[in-house]
């Protein structure tokens, strides 16, 4: 998604991305698999999705439900498989956290600033 921006709000979506990573890698270890291969194939399969609905093309498999099968070491389709996760509560927590960072950088902002006008 963060290519099709043509602002600096592509850097911060990119990033931003890029730390949600951590945790499929975090699982994917913590599972004793390889976590590089695991998350370079989902990171694939879900850009796919994106494009072929950019393109409106009619899509051949549900890739945006495609998770990571932590047991057999290989990317599913977590809605046929059953994984129906609770997205409501997930919305929130990222929320919350967005909130909390951005919150975060205000402030040290603002303390930088200070430092800067004395």
């Amino acid at each position: 998604y963060a290519n099709t921006l043509d602002t600096r709000e592509q850097l911060a979506v990119q990033e931003f991305a890029d730390a949600l990573l951590v945790i499929p890698k975090t699982l994917a270890v913590n599972a004793a698999k390889d976590s590089s291969e695991l998350v370079a194939k989902l990171r694939s399969a879900h850009a796919k999705s994106q494009r072929d609905a950019l393109a409106g093309e009619e899509k051949e498999e549900n890739l945006q439900y495609t998770g990571l099968d932590l047991i057999e070491g290989v990317i599913r389709d977590n809605l046929a498989a059953g994984v129906v996760e609770p997205a409501i509560s997930k919305i929130k927590s990222l929320r919350f956290a967005t909130e909390a960072a951005i919150t975060i950088l205000r402030i040290d902002d603002r303390i930088t600033l200070a430092k800067g006008q004395q």
